[in-house]
């Protein structure tokens, strides 16, 4: 095989395929990317059996064939090389790279080894905006767990019903739920899938650049299309927990804050709360204030009042001061803040956005 490319192109292409690459394998092919010259163009190739990613790139192809190389290190390569075009030629055994007088040798893999590309017949299908997808997942992802004692609770609820897109995540101490409009064009009767939160996470940022993104989903597995790149990941097995059923349909409190001030607020009085310490957050509506406060034994304590409009009574009720930042950095406008007793979790909405929603659990005062 050889072939010549633009530096630029190749590059971007294997920063892709490097998302869906096995770090930590005991299987060294999977830690290798299978380049393809052939009629489609330069097809590069990675997975780590749970993803795989597919893009293609267009070079000039002086000799068609296949090779595996080091994943990581031909990335790295690529990147260092200067802004020319770049000349990779590869056998059974060796990987050339040229690039003007630049000269690597890499030690090739065996491509009769690399795993075959999943073939996915999607049987539900959407198109979204790129833009608006990624803003979605990017607020959503704030409850995903890390904890892989419960995997499920790893990925997210992908829900498709009517016209819309739902998106919920969840840890067991927080929820988030977020809704995209998907248009006219769709009226889906009721679809649902748990898909990992990293893959969410890597396709919304790589198909920024793209103006949409296509999602189909198989039985077992999703794929997303975008530009020259086909992502396939296996969807997480078992049911995700009703998280509907937890959310308040109704509220006895309301209050509205400057979402920068009470953020500024939280964050200072935050320094005196430890890790498993929480804030305390005390409306009154006579006053129409908040008072944020935090202590720790041995160490001190602060607080802070800020202004807000506070509707039916007064309320007091304490978080886990991390999980509340976490919340506020999602909120678009003023902050929305519906309540109803210091023991029953508190909603936190943008008002700008009331598609998206932050739940909390408190914590006893």
């Amino acid at each position: 095989m050889k072939i010549t490319i633009s530096k630029d192109e190749l590059s971007q292409a294997l920063n892709i395929a490097l998302k869906g690459m096995a770090s930590h394998s005991t299987l060294p092919i999977l830690s290798g990317i299978l380049i393809d010259a052939n009629a489609e163009g330069l097809v590069i190739q990675s997975t780590d059996l749970e993803i795989s990613i597919r893009c293609t790139a267009q070079a000039d192809i002086a000799e068609p064939g296949r090779a595996v190389v080091p994943g990581k290190l031909f990335a790295d390569i690529v990147k260092n090389l200067p802004d020319a075009a770049v000349t990779v030629a590869c056998n059974q055994e060796t990987t050339t790279v040229t690039c003007g007088q630049t000269h690597f040798t890499l030690s090739s893999i065996n491509p009769a080894d690399f795993p075959f590309f999943p073939d996915v017949e999607a049987a539900t299908t959407v198109v979204v905006k790129s833009d608006a997808f990624a803003d979605v997942i990017k607020r959503v992802s704030r409850a995903v767990s890390r904890d892989e004692a419960r995997p499920i609770l790893t990925g997210i609820e992908f829900t498709l019903e009517g016209s819309q897109a739902r998106f919920i995540s969840t840890d067991s101490y927080r929820l988030t739920m977020a809704t995209l409009d998907l248009g006219e064009e769709y009226n889906f009767d009721h679809f649902s899938a748990v898909v990992p939160g990293k893959t969410l996470n890597d396709v919304s940022r790589l198909a920024q650049s793209y103006e949409t993104l296509r999602i189909g989903f198989s039985e077992t597995q999703v794929i997303f299309e975008f530009g020259n790149t086909v992502y396939v990941s296996r969807c997480i097995e078992g049911n995700y927990p009703n998280c509907m059923q937890i959310i308040p349909k109704s509220y006895n409190y309301l209050v509205e804050l400057d979402t920068g001030a009470f953020t500024t607020a939280v964050k200072r009085v935050s320094l005196l709360a430890q890790a498993h310490t929480s804030v305390r957050l005390q409306f009154s509506e006579l006053e129409q204030t908040c008072t944020v406060s935090a202590y720790t034994q041995d160490v001190g304590d602060a607080s802070e009042t800020v202004p807000a409009q506070v509707e039916g009574g007064d309320i007091e009720i304490a978080f886990n001061h991390q999980y509340l930042l976490d919340g506020l950095a999602c909120v678009k406008g003023d902050t929305r803040i519906e309540l109803n007793e210091p023991l029953k979790p508190g909603v936190i909405k943008g008002t700008e956005d009331l598609h998206f929603l932050y739940l909390a659990m408190p914590i006893r005062l």
